[in-house]
């Protein structure tokens, strides 16, 4: 669904509240922190991730991303003394460089997957680029308690994050400034000082950054607004093949597999199904065709977690799902516990929110005939 390459992203929160009166991005929203809400909003795109935290709380951040579930595991660093060291700490951790890198806020926990997608192609295109919105109030430059003039809004933004860059250049930036870079207080104003052009995409209203209690609250309501569930249903059946791996939920069982342009894993695609069902984005097979020969013999696994990378991208996580297997052999039951761990990771979820069931079709129709396999998945999903 997106149309740039994967990023570094650097979620950076390591700022110590002080206006705040603590550490706002360990608050909880509805039972995720702050942080973890922008860590998971900052994944969709991210092909490495780094989150910057103060010194000493590693081991927290550690725990409040553990649920995410992410795809890959986020490096997590100690920040700097001010912003523009604590991002060129996460920097630097991104290891192997990927073209794009953005920038983003951990108290930013509303922004969308759209919002980093167009940050990222205008920096692609431009080098660098920001979200902004319009400024809605009249605006005065000030100087003790007298008003100086009345600026013209018009031509004013506000300036918000995910900020995105060619890593090259925004690197370059680093060490064109030098010293000086250290007093920045956003990487896109590193970039203009240093010569180099930025572009402006339109921001988010929700994108709100916490830096007092109240903007806690605004987010709180603004979450609470949002979250909806949504269920989807997957059906699929394969016949059995002689000759063939039997895959079922990740799991090798003995015996004959099933028929399939894949590895046929007919437990994975239900649920893929459903998946993406519940995310109003088709079916397994307008995702991966059979017509494909790029799929043939692909790890239904694999397909599997794309498809709930595809959600993410529609801003739905996972959060549990159902299955019942209908299946004469094999038995399910002595591998059930590997398969919610295997579909589990695949998912994004802990194993206890997938839930592994079977029959045996009590002798009725192809299954009961052990002529094929076929599955029932639902799975629930909400809004990030």
């Amino acid at each position: 669904m997106s149309d740039v390459p994967r990023a570094g992203v650097v979620v950076t929160a390591g700022g110590s509240g002080v206006r705040f009166g603590g550490l706002k991005q360990f608050e909880a929203i509805d039972g995720r922190s702050v942080l973890a809400r922008a860590v998971a909003a900052a994944a969709v795109h991210a092909g490495a991730l780094v989150v910057v935290v103060p010194p000493g709380s590693e081991a927290r951040a550690e725990r409040e991303l553990a649920p995410l579930g992410l795809p890959s595991r986020p490096q997590i660093v100690p920040g700097g003394a001010t912003r523009a060291l604590s991002v060129r700490n996460g920097l630097d951790a991104l290891g192997p460089e990927l073209p794009l890198v953005a920038v983003h806020d951990g108290v930013r926990p509303l922004a969308s997957a759209e919002l980093f997608r167009k940050v990222l192609s205008a920096a692609a295109e431009v080098g660098a680029a920001i979200p902004v919105v319009p400024v809605a109030e009249t605006v005065k430059e000030v100087s003790g308690d007298r008003v100086v003039r009345t600026l013209d809004r018009a031509a004013l933004r506000l300036v918000q994050t995910p900020q995105a860059f060619r890593t090259a250049l925004l690197r370059e930036a680093y060490d064109r400034l030098g010293p000086r870079a250290e007093g920045f207080t956003d990487e896109a104003g590193l970039c203009e000082a240093a010569g180099f052009a930025v572009a402006a995409v339109e921001g988010e209203s929700d994108n709100v950054k916490i830096t007092r209690p109240e903007d806690l609250d605004r987010v709180a309501r603004a979450v609470e607004a949002r979250a909806r569930p949504r269920i989807g249903f997957g059906y699929d059946v394969h016949p059995f093949a002689a000759g063939r791996r039997l895959i079922l939920g990740g799991v090798e069982f003995p015996g004959d597999g099933l028929a399939g342009h894949s590895d046929a894993d007919v437990v994975a695609h239900a649920i893929a199904d459903a998946v993406l069902g519940a995310a109003g984005l088709g079916d397994l097979g307008r995702h991966f065709p059979d017509t494909d020969p790029t799929f043939s013999g692909a790890d239904s696994l694999h397909l599997l977690a794309t498809a709930v990378a595809r959600a993410r991208e529609a801003g739905l996580r996972v959060e549990n799902v159902d299955l019942t297997i209908a299946a004469r052999r094999p038995k399910i039951a002595p591998e059930a516990p590997r398969m919610r761990a295997r579909l589990a990771e695949a998912l994004g979820v802990p194993p206890e929110r997938v839930n592994v069931k079977a029959t045996t079709g009590e002798g009725l129709g192809f299954v009961g005939r052990a002529e094929g396999i076929a599955v029932q998945a639902v799975a629930l999903l909400w809004t990030t």
